[in-house]
């Protein structure tokens, strides 16, 4: 055994060095490479793929000196067997325990599917969304984030419900959104406005939050006097998800703007306008571009269980 020694010293100090320095790169990268709200879900998934990192190196460590070793003892075969075992161990218990504690002690009783479309109106101009970067096709975290597509995705654990709130979202895109201003990514830049700015057009702008909810049938609008604190509908289609409309610009009581889902399905009649809900000038023809279509599509097939 002695004599093994100065062989297997070195391999075990480079098997069990390198995950260390990388896992302590990898921190470091994650602290300055975003600025967006983490949530537990979040901690917990970071910490399980390092986990898994490190107990796969030690694993191949190893296994690399089983190999190249094969004249061993019984009692060090044991041990090696051992450092397979007890990693696997360790990493298959921290994954399933964390993702039991996680659905336990979250509000939401385990992963959901929300979803919110989603209208940013600034002084009469519709602003879109930063695009995703990269490989990614996401604009936020894993939770919750946008496709490009206009609309809110909460996809997976809520550990407390104020993370499902509007001014949250905007947090997990890298932006703001408070009860009297707002900074919203966009490819041009980041667009910042508080409550009294001025509009190209001279006027006054003031931040207000729309939303349209659907009961039963139909569907009314409300303007929310705490916008930034709104809890998005346990929704996984929009109707009946919501569509929230936010506009900087002259105040108003009701907003003539309509997300294109409730559009389409207000023209093929599967919902109807309560009473009172939209102002008379209201345009209720659609914006439908080919992407809008596929995700109507794919809603109504998931709807209808096709």
């Amino acid at each position: 055994m002695l004599k093994l020694l100065p062989k297997i010293v070195p391999i075990l100090y480079l098997f069990l060095s390198w995950p260390v320095s990388f896992v302590s790169a990898h921190e470091g990268e994650e602290e300055t490479a975003t600025t967006t709200i983490t949530t537990l879900e979040d901690t917990l998934r970071t910490n399980t793929v390092k986990v898994v990192v490190v107990a796969g190196v030690i694993i191949l460590g190893f296994v690399t000196i089983t190999i190249l070793l094969k004249s061993l003892g019984e009692g060090v075969k044991k041990l090696l067997f051992a450092g397979i075992v007890i990693p696997t161990l360790i990493a298959t218990i921290y994954m399933v325990g964390s993702t039991l504690y996680l659905n336990f002690t979250s509000e939401s009783g385990g992963p959901v599917h929300w979803h919110a479309d989603l209208e940013i109106w600034d002084c009469g101009q519709k602003l879109d969304l930063e695009d995703p970067q990269g490989f990614s096709n996401k604009v936020g975290t894993a939770t919750f984030h946008e496709h490009n597509d206009d609309r809110i995705h909460v996809e997976g654990v809520v550990t407390r419900k104020e993370e499902a709130a509007l001014g949250g979202f905007f947090g997990f895109i890298g932006g703001s959104l408070t009860d009297d201003s707002y900074r919203i990514p966009t490819n041009e830049g980041l667009i910042v406005r508080h409550n009294g700015d001025t509009c190209p057009d001279g006027s006054e702008g003031t931040l207000q939050v729309f939303v349209y909810k659907t009961h039963n049938d139909s569907f009314s609008q409300e303007k929310l006097s705490e916008g930034a604190s709104y809890i998005l509908s346990p929704e996984g289609n929009v109707p009946p998800g919501d569509c929230i409309i936010i506009e900087f610009g002259q105040e108003k009581e009701k907003t003539e703007k309509l997300c294109n889902f409730y559009k389409l399905k207000l023209q093929t009649g599967e919902i109807k306008e309560a009473p009172g809900t939209l102002p008379p000038e209201t345009n209720f023809e659609p914006d439908v571009d080919e992407g809008t279509s596929t995700q109507l599509n794919h809603q109504d097939e998931e709807e209808h269980g096709d």
